[in-house]
């Protein structure tokens, strides 16, 4: 044990070590100029560096050919960088770059939840003492600047942000009908999942409308969680009680089959589902932020977790000046704006949500209106998260099944309070 123990040090401390060596080179070079720097590899005067050196981008596949003419128009503008662009999966962005760092890709999507747990493998390029952080911090919210940040370091790039929202049938259901969750199911029905897997990620943040914390304020104390407490309690009484309201209806997987067939009124989701609502709904569809919800002391935004898109930098790439310029350039807002054109992707950057573009998409505003921290938390980025989910999906479950009694819910609080703290390896 103490053999590995020594290893994991050392491994850290090399690829720290690393980091810290490229970063004052890095440094040195952004400080010379705001339109030049200089690879971390060359030991010529920054004054005459350039940007350059071979990067290899990967991006999800669906979206390779929407990059490839803001790639060949990076390389215009930075003639000394040849650009790769070949298809990764953001979502295995953890796992694709640790099988082999050396020859991952130099850039790469990722989602931000998956921060904590490579930074703290080495795989993530920090670069909180940089000209790229001004760039991220001043062009985009600081709910996306959050989900960007690690233990006081930056590590990505936003470029989008991504939330559940209400989509509901206008023809049956007014915009004043889903502003409170009982409004809703009183003259409605919603289709929704408390009782099967998936229940944790729409309705874990009940817990922090009522005013708990997941992991501490910033998501990242271990010890932080406080759900064990009265307003906790407060939750599961008002999960336990859906079960007998007529206005919901449990739906999984089948929940969108059921608003095609008009079983259902409205369901939550994220905007992955916008084209197949529209299908379903046409002319009808309208779309809305979460509804208000009551704990027992008057009307509180219902909470979703908050989902930011990144680019990052490989921590062992050859040429980190080049690799983060790139990152800059793909999550800048022009190139931002064309995403959410071409693909949906709700924009991260302050100015163009407040492009008409944008705003006119019903879709983006309910998102947009979702990442402000009224009505969102950031998903914690503690690899300690792979612990809650299945812990949050049985406690969910259960108590709208009714198989945990009001008599055990804290009991049931103090176990998953305690579950989720327990350190990871």
């Amino acid at each position: 044990m103490e053999d590995i123990e020594m290893k994991k040090n050392w491994r850290k401390y090399v690829s720290t070590g690393v980091v810290l060596s490229a970063t004052a080179l890095l440094l040195a070079a952004c400080g010379s100029s705001s339109s030049s720097s200089s690879d971390s590899s060359k030991t010529e005067d920054s004054s005459s560096a350039k940007v350059s050196g071979d990067i290899k981008l990967w991006v999800d596949t669906e979206q390779v050919d929407m990059f490839k003419p803001i790639v060949a128009d990076f390389e215009k503008e930075y003639p000394d960088v040849k650009v790769e662009l070949t298809a990764g999966s953001s979502a295995d962005a953890k796992k694709d770059v640790s099988k082999d760092p050396s020859s991952a890709a130099d850039v790469f999507m990722m989602p931000h939840d998956q921060v904590g747990q490579m930074a703290d493998a080495g795989l993530l390029y920090p670069f909180t003492e940089t000209k790229f952080a001004d760039s991220v911090k001043d062009n985009n919210v600081d709910s996306a600047v959050e989900g960007a940040t690690w233990k006081d370091e930056l590590y990505g790039f936003p470029y989008g942000v991504e939330s559940q929202v209400l989509y509901y049938n206008k023809s049956k259901l007014s915009a004043d009908d889903v502003k409170t969750w009982n409004t809703l199911t009183s003259k409605g029905k919603l289709g929704t999942n408390f009782g099967d897997a998936g229940a944790n990620y729409i309705f874990g943040p009940l817990f922090m409308s009522n005013g708990d914390v997941l992991y501490g304020d910033n998501g990242e104390d271990l010890t932080g969680t406080n759900f064990n407490n009265e307003k906790g309690i407060e939750v599961l009484k008002w999960i336990a009680s859906q079960k007998s309201n007529s206005g919901v209806v449990q739906s999984s997987t089948e929940a969108l089959a059921n608003l095609t067939a008009g079983t259902t009124d409205a369901f939550l989701s994220g905007p992955w589902s916008k084209n197949d609502v529209k299908k379903a709904l046409g002319d009808n569809m309208a779309v809305a932020a979460y509804p208000t919800v009551d704990f027992g002391h008057g009307e509180t935004p219902m909470k979703a977790f908050l989902g930011v898109k990144l680019f990052a930098v490989n921590q062992q790439t050859k040429s980190p000046v080049a690799a983060l310029t790139l990152a800059e350039y793909l999550s800048n807002e022009s190139s931002q704006l064309k995403e959410f054109e071409e693909i949906g992707t709700v924009p991260s950057n302050k100015d163009l949500q407040k492009n008409e573009k944008v705003t006119s998409d019903a879709v983006a505003k309910a998102v947009m209106e979702m990442s402000d921290t009224d009505h969102s938390v950031v998903m914690p980025k503690l690899p300690e998260m792979n612990s809650f989910w299945p812990a949050m999906d049985a406690l969910i479950n259960d108590t709208y099944k009714g198989n945990i009694k009001e008599s055990q819910y804290q009991d049931k609080l103090d176990k998953l309070v305690s579950d989720i703290s327990k350190t990871t390896e």
